[in-house]
């Protein structure tokens, strides 16, 4: 067998299935389209719309070839304990809508494995499963010489796909490579299919071919579909002839990041092993997900992310490296990968920055976690760690179970894992109940009103760059999520049309508002929205008479409203330009909201913005505006625009042709907003707020044009009013305020010094006044006036130092309204029997309260202010 680099098997698959006339597409983001599926798991998910024929693919290929970037963590806890099982993968894939079927891929699969200018495998060392009553599939094996014993029948469970209970399914072929007996379990009947590793699946083929029905029936689907996956690292391991994916050369190098990092080496030790394995995997995955615009967090993906994250940390720590380290795995990921992938070259510095910012927070929670194993061993009665302590620890603090039961057992303690197993167990059954089943996920938003009317009418013709005017039909009509066929005066709904100026809310731009006339009524259009790609669906009131399907009507975008809309969009653009100049190249967006009344940007970047630099970036931003450049608009392919620079959005997801928008070099985008054709247009801009939104992401809220004509007239107006209660001249507020705190500061001091002298009279009364206790020390029972708690204390401790000998004190006090009892004693007076705790315990009822204390110190709160004198009566006839 030949040996091919796992860069040479990726590029052999997607050049074989091009020449088969399959078109070569970029994988897809981590982050599907598909709301129902939180990452994305498999090459087929960016192709469902062309699956179901919602959208037909291009006729002049036979299909799609890609190699997805996948990520799955449904069996993490197995993630570096087997040599198989990955967080991160590329999935290599074949993909057709209805141009070749099953002879067609089994014949190209065969041969792509076999022929010596790709995998060119042993023949003889191929086996293949067929579902139990596929017939077809086995014949054609069979003609292509695969022996009739290397052929084996499953069942459902193994060779049935189905995306659900309904819906899109068929049966599916699996090729599997022999590894050989030695790695077998030894059973004469051993085959495809037992759990041995002996023969390694590799490739599955699916035949999407079936609808299934609600009765158990299958219908067939309008066309008949491919869609295969092949593991990259599962077929580099076989061609590089090592049976784990991490002796792969990827995966491999990877894992030497972590030998050099920790002074260790691979297979020495089986639990070194393990974190290197989880180090090597994990970090890809992490360097991959932020690529793609996910940060970590404490929902979602963002959980994953940070879960995946802080498990390689861990496990670094574990083996004694200190302090962050993870970037020099996503160095060597850049180095490995980057010329397939390149996101992670252009969003190196974010991805860095991001991973450091998390680690170093994670040090301080690491901490936290130990802290809190430390106080739960300390509690633990016998020598078992309570398993939902051990949960908490792997949930809250990120602690993985195998690292507490390491540190447990140097300690001499066992974890309860019965217990933890339950914990995990209920936890997985709650994401279940959240989430769907991926295959069937990638399917689930089908079929839902939208889809089908996008898939019965096809997409909107937008025209709304060139024109906000244009006469269109009413396709469809949709009132509360079913289809009518008029919207009558004072109705609410959607409305279809063929062809529309609306733009719909996308990018974080909002959707257009206008009217729609027709001859027998018109409506107002509310807002513009895109339930499913291509699709515009305008949201409109009927003011008078009816909208009927089949109208035609005159469709008009509001223009005042879209030209803010287009200031605020461009000025984005500006600002994010000119906030990488100012902090550096890793800002890259994040989020925006552009409307016509402001605009919000959302950035990369990891310490707080100094008010200079601030100042910097509003500086640089409107220098640049005033500069009156023309703004360029074209469409380019996403090699280009990628090779001459553009700046592609942190996260977003582009297809083959794409839209930049440009106003010189200083900012170069790819965006498909509406903008202004130059930046004058804009007027100024002007930051209202920047601020933190999470960690590593800041946030910028600004005003364009006539947004900042009203900033400025509220703020002109709050200054006026401001004047007027001063009675000072509009730019002398500042300066009379300081003067009028000053004031203030200084009245506030004269009243605390005069609350001291009044203190320090009633003291004197107060010692003046002082009796002898039945036991002979000296006591003084009385009143302190207006006095908090800490004041009472204070008076104790002047009382004490100016009494005649050791003695107590029963003091009240009020304080907002609400009366206050202290009693003190000191150690000679405690020895002679005064209990400061008892008497208030006696007292406190004829205020309403209750408190108590110690024999030296007691206090006391009420609600009865009356009953201080009566208070007070009860401490004398308890001491006197």
């Amino acid at each position: 067998m030949k040996y091919m680099t796992t860069a040479e098997i990726r590029e052999a698959f997607l050049r074989y299935f091009e020449d088969k006339g399959c078109k070569r597409l970029p994988s897809s983001s981590l982050i599907p389209d598909d709301p129902s599926l939180l990452l994305t798991s498999a090459g087929m998910v960016q192709f469902k719309p062309y699956f179901l024929h919602v959208l037909e693919f291009d006729e002049a290929y036979q299909g799609a070839t890609t190699v997805q970037k996948c990520v799955r963590t449904n069996d993490i806890e197995n993630i570096g304990r087997t040599g198989r099982h990955l967080s991160f993968f590329e999935m290599l894939g074949n993909f057709s809508f209805g141009k070749y079927f099953k002879k067609e891929m089994c014949e190209w699969a065969f041969d792509f494995s076999t022929n010596p200018d790709y995998l060119g495998l042993p023949a003889e060392r191929l086996y293949f499963t067929v579902f139990e009553d596929d017939d077809e599939t086995i014949e054609i094996w069979k003609s292509l010489g695969v022996d009739e014993s290397h052929i084996s029948r499953l069942g459902e469970d193994d060779n049935f796909w189905r995306a659900g209970p309904t819906g899109p399914c068929g049966p599916c072929s699996e090729l599997y490579f022999d590894q050989g007996p030695e790695v077998g379990c030894g059973s004469p009947d051993c085959k495809p299919g037992c759990d041995c590793d002996r023969f390694l699946e590799y490739w599955n083929c699916v035949f999407t071919q079936f609808d299934g029905q609600e009765d158990g029936t299958l219908a067939p689907l309008l066309t008949k579909n491919i869609d295969t996956g092949m593991g990259l690292e599962r077929i580099a391991a076989i061609m590089q002839g090592v049976s784990n994916n991490y002796d792969t050369d990827v995966l491999r190098s990877l894992v030497a990041v972590g030998e050099r990092l920790a002074g260790v080496a691979y297979k020495e030790d089986p639990k070194v092993d393990m974190s290197l394995r989880i180090m090597a995997d994990h970090s890809r995955a992490v360097t991959f997900m932020i690529a793609d615009g996910i940060l970590p967090s404490n929902e979602g993906r963002g959980y994953v992310l940070r879960r995946l994250l802080r498990r390689a940390v861990m496990k670094g720590h574990l083996l004694g490296i200190e302090g962050p380290f993870l970037n020099d795995y996503v160095d060597e990921i850049v180095n490995l990968m980057g010329p397939v992938y390149p996101e992670v070259v252009e969003h190196r510095e974010t991805i860095r920055g991001m991973i450091l910012a998390e680690e170093n927070r994670f040090g301080a929670t690491l901490r936290q976690g130990q802290a809190f194993l430390e106080e739960a061993l300390s509690g633990t009665q016998g020598t078992v760690l309570d398993g939902a302590l051990a949960f908490k620890l792997h949930d809250t603090y990120g602690f993985p179970i195998e690292v507490t039961s390491e540190i447990c057992e140097e300690r001499g303690f066992s974890v309860d894992m019965d217990g933890f197993n339950t914990c995990m167990a209920q936890q997985k059954e709650r994401a279940r109940a959240a989430t769907k089943d991926d295959a069937e996920a990638a399917w689930s938003t089908y079929g839902n009103i939208h889809s089908e009317l996008l898939k019965e009418l096809g997409a909107t013709k937008f025209v709304g760059y060139d024109t906000l005017s244009v006469p269109a039909k009413v396709l469809a009509l949709v009132k509360a999520g079913q289809r009518v066929d008029a919207l009558a005066d004072g109705e609410d709904g959607e409305v279809i049309l063929d062809v529309s100026p609306f733009y719909a809310e996308m990018g974080g731009e909002v959707g257009d508002t206008g009217v729609l006339t027709a001859a027998t009524g018109n409506a107002t259009v509310v807002d513009t929205k895109a339930p499913e790609k291509g699709l515009h669906a305008h949201r409109v009131h009927v003011n008078e008479g009816v909208v009927r399907v089949g109208d035609t009507v005159e469709a008009i975008v509001d223009a005042v409203r879209r030209s803010r809309i287009e200031r605020n969009h461009t000025a984005t653009h500006v600002l994010h330009a000119a906030l990488r100049q100012v902090l550096g190249d890793h800002v890259a967006q994040k989020g925006s909201y552009v409307g016509p009344d402001r605009l919000r940007f959302d950035f990369t970047h990891f310490q707080q913005v100094t008010p200079e630099e601030l100042a910097q970036v509003e500086k640089l931003a409107n220098d640049f505006i005033m500069l009156n450049i023309p703004t360029r608009i074209y469409e380019t392919s996403l090699d280009e625009a990628r090779a001459s620079g553009v700046t592609a959005l942190f996260g977003e997801k582009y297809g083959d042709r794409v839209r930049v928008v440009e106003a010189t070099d200083f900012t170069r985008e790819l965006c498909g907003g509406c903008h202004v054709s130059n930046t004058s247009e804009i007027g100024v801009i002007k930051v209202v707020s920047e601020g933190s939104v999470s960690g590593g992401v800041r946030r910028i809220e600004a005003v364009t044009s006539y947004g900042v004509l009203e900033y400025l007239n509220s703020l002109e107006h709050e200054l006026k009013a401001a004047a007027e209660v001063m009675h000072a001249p509009l730019m002398g507020v500042a300066e009379r305020c300081a003067a009028n705190l000053k004031t203030i500061k200084d009245l506030q001091k004269a009243a605390k010094e005069g609350r001291g002298a009044v203190a320090s009279d009633n003291v004197s009364k107060l010692v003046s006044a002082a009796e002898t206790a039945a036991a002979g020390y000296p006591v003084i029972i009385g009143k302190l006036g207006a006095a908090g708690s800490g004041d009472m204390r204070q008076a104790w401790d002047v009382l004490r130092a100016r009494m005649s000998a050791p003695g107590a004190v029963v003091l009240a006090g009020e304080s907002d309204g609400k009366p206050l009892l202290l009693a003190a004693g000191t150690e000679e007076a405690v020895a002679a029997g005064f209990n400061a705790g008892a008497i208030i315990k006696a007292i406190a009822p004829k205020v309403q309260g209750g408190g108590g204390g110690k024999p030296a110190m007691a206090q006391a709160g009420g609600k009865n202010l009356a009953g201080i004198e009566d208070a007070l009566a009860e401490a004398r006839s308890l001491l006197l």
